[in-house]
């Protein structure tokens, strides 16, 4: 049986090189989960709580990638699609429109990617499909 010892006592400045970035207060970002900042959860946290759509770190990626620039009308088509594929109990949703393709979770209110006209389509793990 390994033995711990728990009488080791480490400084604030210790603890601070283990657990902080360098720089000041102010530009310090403690990263956990899956390398997201403490700011990025917060703000995920609070659209959730709004009810909006989120855009995950993959498929803000798509949306630059392939020039796609979303509308306000087309963001809230997009997300009353996934309102209505809620409603149907969907849980892993295609949504299909003006020539775009996104794959949403639909528990989490997220886009998981975003793909433009031209490229190829195949999607696979959706359990439904909404088309607007």
């Amino acid at each position: 049986m390994t033995q711990l010892n728990v009488d080791r006592r480490y400084s604030i400045e210790q603890m601070r090189g283990q657990f902080l970035n360098q720089g000041t207060a102010a530009e310090q970002s403690v990263s956990i989960g899956k390398g997201q900042s403490f700011a990025e959860i917060l703000e995920q946290k609070k659209i959730a709580e709004r009810g909006e759509l989120k855009f995950s770190k993959h498929a803000s990626e798509r949306l630059v990638s392939r020039n796609i620039d979303l509308s306000e009308t087309q963001k809230e088509r997009l997300n009353q699609a996934v309102k209505a594929a809620e409603a149907k109990g969907i849980k892993e949703s295609l949504v299909m429109m003006d020539n775009l393709a996104f794959i949403v979770n639909v528990k989490n209110n997220t886009v998981i990617t975003a793909v433009a006209g031209g490229e190829e389509k195949i999607f696979s793990n959706i359990d439904g499909a909404v088309v607007v």
